[in-house]
């Protein structure tokens, strides 16, 4: 996995907001297959666990960890004027996924399954 430029960093207004996305890629374990579609698209991408990778760009940041069955799990932060933009990066990608945006008070905002 490849680490790019600074300017893919998560922009600082974003890293004060905590976990507002969370869902699920099906049908794929291994997460760096996922971080290297990320890597592809710009992404700056690292491991961040035996299993798990972290992807980020300016406006989102996602940690990819499998679970136990063969799914694996995405959680992070977005700029939530960006969501639809995520989803459609794993259309492009081919992946099965769901995805759920929350607000400040952990209320459901969106949800988007393909």
């Amino acid at each position: 996995m490849g680490i790019f430029d600074d300017s893919r960093k998560l922009d600082p207004e974003w890293v004060e907001v905590g976990n507002n996305v969370c869902g699920t890629v099906r049908g794929c374990r291994d997460a760096s297959v996922v971080a290297e579609h990320f890597e592809r698209a710009g992404w700056r991408s690292r491991s961040s666990s035996w299993y798990g990778c972290e992807v980020e760009t300016s406006w989102c940041q996602v940690e990819i960890d499998p679970v136990e069955n063969s799914d694996l799990l995405l959680n992070g932060v977005v700029d939530p004027q960006r969501f639809h933009e995520l989803a459609g990066l794993l259309d492009r990608f081919g992946l099965r996924y769901s995805l759920e945006l929350y607000d400040e008070d952990d209320g459901l905002v969106r949800e988007i399954h393909a």
